[in-house]
């Protein structure tokens, strides 16, 4: 349990860095003449990094330079945008919600999976470590 109270804090950090970077790397896509897919596709390509090293660093205290942990990084974070799109399309386009409401279950379902899914499967500790 200790080490979720220390985990979540910094995931959530991360995770706003992140946001951020996606954010402005959208705007600045836009800015220099790109369309809103093609922007926010480059904005949420900036952020992967920072998403990455930021984890592996602070969250979960493992090495950057890892080519298994970054391909399985790789998958959830395309999971995650999968389900963050599957979310907004269910709850804007099939049951006819406004954004905002279809948003809602986005930033509960989907920081809450990645999570999970980054703790004990992309960052794992190798079973070599953890038996030591």
């Amino acid at each position: 349990m200790k080490v979720l109270t220390r985990e979540i804090p910094f995931f959530v950090v991360v995770g706003a860095a992140a946001t951020l970077c996606n954010y402005l790397g959208a705007l600045g896509a836009q800015h220099l003449g790109a369309g809103p897919l093609l922007a926010g596709f480059l904005g949420y390509l900036s952020s992967v990094g920072v998403s990455y090293v930021g984890n592996s660093r602070l969250t979960f205290r493992r090495p950057v330079i890892h080519g298994p942990q970054f391909v399985r990084f790789s998958v959830i974070s395309l999971s995650g945008l999968g389900l963050n799109l599957t979310l907004i399309f269910v709850g804007a386009h099939l049951l006819s919600w406004p954004l905002w409401l279809a948003l809602v279950p986005v930033t509960l379902v989907v920081p809450a999976a990645t999570f999970a899914m980054s703790k004990y499967w992309a960052f794992r500790e190798p079973l070599a470590e953890a038996a030591g």
